[in-house]
């Protein structure tokens, strides 16, 4: 089993992570890591679709004098 990490670990990890990307990235990284943590929620979350409906779905917000 790993061991917790703790509050001196995560400061060490920070330090880190300021000394090599900077501190103009850091907002930058901090929103893609959200945004990717978000997505992760959702997909897990959502009901998985087949692929029919995702079909059905695409065809419902297409214009239907498109097949002209």
């Amino acid at each position: 089993m790993l061991p917790s990490i703790g509050m001196p670990e995560l400061l060490v990890i920070l330090v880190i992570v300021l000394i090599i990307f900077g501190a103009g990235k850091l907002p930058q990284i901090g929103e893609g890591l959200g945004k990717g943590i978000r997505n992760f929620k959702k997909a897990t979350s959502d009901p998985l679709e087949t692929s029919s409906e995702k079909v059905d779905k695409i065809e419902e917000k297409a214009p239907a004098d498109k097949a002209s």
